[in-house]
């Protein structure tokens, strides 16, 4: 019997009909974001079905890392847009989670 630890494959799975614990992989909420093309945090928060601390990091490391840009506009006052390269990522991304059974 092997042994997962927590963090690991097993408790990021969510593959159709299996009885699996439903937590979506760090790729699934990336891809998520990245789906949405331009939006403020509260549209990607709902969206992306998450609380407002996991929007947080997910944004920043996003943003740091050149897939998202923030964009100043009128209200909501920041709207986050996926920039050439986090379309690249999703591109690769929704492969790698079909090839997986995950849903895409």
């Amino acid at each position: 019997m092997a042994i997962v630890r927590a963090g690991s494959y097993a408790r990021g799975c969510r593959r159709q009909g299996q009885g699996m614990n439903n937590r979506r992989s760090n790729l699934e909420v990336i891809a998520d974001i990245l789906r949405l093309g331009e939006a403020g945090k509260t549209e990607i928060m709902y969206s992306a079905n998450m609380s407002y601390r996991q929007l947080q990091k997910y944004l920043d490391f996003m943003v740091e890392s050149g897939f998202l840009e923030m964009k100043v506009v009128p209200n909501p006052g920041i709207k986050y847009k996926v920039t050439k390269k986090g379309q690249r990522l999703l591109h690769s991304i929704d492969p790698i989670l079909e090839q997986l059974g995950f849903q895409a």
